[in-house]
């Protein structure tokens, strides 16, 4: 369905993120003939640069990233919808190349996309407002990190909010925005199979992990005053907790959606310090071998400070205090040079009780149904099925449940997804300002246990799974991580 006319802005329309991935997602739509014949998009950074030269750069840092190589014709005529302002965001003064840029109708959707510093974000938003640049149709997209803490997570909600209604604001969590995440909550809540038996009688465990291959490169400056806590737990694994546990919401409508996430974040159980130190492993990755290649450890990469304990890998055993999970782990995990890149949710289901066939039970892998959201978004179905020839013996096998091949339609990328929602006004895939408060309400005692606290991350060898204590927080309520699981003979 095309989109009604609009004008989208982007703030640090010159760096990585709009180079990378929200550029090539609009020329994805725009090849779609999803985007009206003069919407523009208008990308804002500080660079002295005129219109051909940022197309240049355009040509240069954002093409090679478009899924499939552009037709000149296409690319051309996306071109033609960009305008680039060079001002700098906090001074008011250079805001008026800006207000020159936007068309003055008010009944146009406009969208301003902060891919700045969230220190930035309530200047912008003042001089946004100052400038008259705010309408009842303007919205505004906010970038993690959304806060360091509570204090700068509410301060930041406080800030936009004096601008923006919070109908406006749009605080973007991009793995929501992937399709399998959609099809979890389709297979759950438009299917009558897996609703039944997702609660405590029926599943044994969760799993929730996003691993990367990838050191902190150029962002160690970020990285080091962030951790993995801060840059993923907070923020993704948690949204993904969320649509894994949350009860059915009454409609698919935003707040209903959103209300039963937040019931997830405050059913989370807190943490005192001694449970704390339990279920909590954080580490930090030493040099090793990535894909066959040294890679240096994190103290040892360019600029890092010495004796740095900032966490790049943390496991983390959590449990919800509701009729439906009491007693279910959901283990979370996250990490940098790790042995694979791969972001996936499983559910694990309880063992048979019981073995007719000529086989032990504990010869039983127990079912679980596997959501791939990266490198190849998919699900699968780990079942126990006889094995071909004569005699009745059961071993494991995955069953793919590919809806691509039954729909035939090509799959949105996850910024493609949430920048049509923004500029539809959808919002059930965006956090509200309540949910990311309840999320660091959970997340900060953690990070006050580790500033009171004088160890170190546990150390963990590039291009391995973590730190051993990793495997031995799950271990201890019997279970494994599902690479340690070993195939059956």
């Amino acid at each position: 369905m095309a989109l009604s006319d609009f004008d989208l802005v982007f703030f640090g329309g010159s760096g990585d993120l709009a180079m990378r991935k929200l550029l090539p997602a609009m020329y994805s739509r725009d090849v779609c003939n999803d985007l009206p014949d003069t919407a523009r998009i208008i990308c804002v950074g500080r660079e002295e640069a005129t219109q051909e030269e940022f197309l240049n750069m355009v040509e240069t840092n954002s093409k090679q990233h478009i899924k499939e190589a552009p037709a000149e014709e296409s690319w051309q005529r996306f071109l033609k919808r960009i305008v680039y302002v060079s001002l700098n965001a906090t001074d008011l003064k250079t805001y008026g190349p800006l207000v020159e840029a936007l068309r003055k109708d008010e009944s146009l959707t406009r969208v301003y996309y902060l891919a700045t510093p969230p220190h930035l974000f309530a200047t912008i938003c003042d001089n946004l407002a100052a400038t008259s640049l705010v309408s009842p149709n303007s919205r505004v997209v906010l970038e993690k990190p959304l806060g360091r803490d509570l204090a700068s997570a509410k301060q930041i909600n406080l800030d936009v909010g004096k601008v923006f209604a919070e109908s406006q604001i749009y605080r973007i969590d991009h793995y929501l925005g992937k399709e399998t995440v959609q099809n979890l909550l389709a297979l759950r809540f438009g299917n009558i199979l897996f609703e039944p038996l997702w609660r405590r009688e029926w599943i044994s465990d969760v799993q929730i992990t996003i691993a990367e291959k990838i050191g902190v490169g150029n962002r160690l400056g970020y990285y080091d005053t962030s951790g993995a806590l801060r840059d993923m737990l907070q923020n993704h694994l948690l949204q993904l907790l969320c649509i894994v546990a949350m009860e059915p919401p009454t409609s698919i409508s935003p707040d209903a959606v959103r209300d039963a996430k937040l019931q997830v974040l405050r059913s989370l159980k807190r943490f005192t310090p001694t449970t704390l130190s339990q279920n909590i492993v954080r580490g930090q990755y030493r040099g090793g071998y990535v894909d066959g290649q040294a890679v240096p450890g994190y103290r040892d990469e360019p600029e890092a400070p010495k004796g740095s304990k900032t966490e790049t890998f943390v496991a983390v055993k959590a449990e919800i205090d509701t009729w439906r999970w009491a007693g279910v782990p959901f283990y979370l995990r996250t990490g940098k040079r790790m042995a694979d890149r791969l972001a996936e949710i499983v559910v694990r289901f309880k063992p048979i009780p019981h073995s007719i066939f000529n086989q032990p039970t504990s010869s039983f892998q127990p079912n679980s149904l596997v959501i791939r959201l990266q490198p190849d978004e998919g699900l699968s179905m780990n079942l126990m099925a006889k094995t071909p020839g004569d005699s009745m013996r059961l071993k494991q096998a995955e069953l793919e449940l590919d809806f691509r091949e039954q729909f035939k339609s090509p799959r949105m990328e996850a910024y493609e997804r949430l920048l049509v929602d923004v500029l539809r006004g959808q919002l059930t895939l965006f956090m509200r300002g309540d949910e990311l408060e309840a999320a660091w309400e959970w997340v900060e005692p953690i990070l006050e246990h580790w500033e009171q606290d004088d160890s170190t991350p546990v150390p963990y060898t590039s291009g391995t799974w973590g730190p051993a204590a990793s495997s031995a927080l799950i271990g201890r309520d019997g279970l494994q991580w599902r690479e340690e699981v070993l195939p059956e003979d």
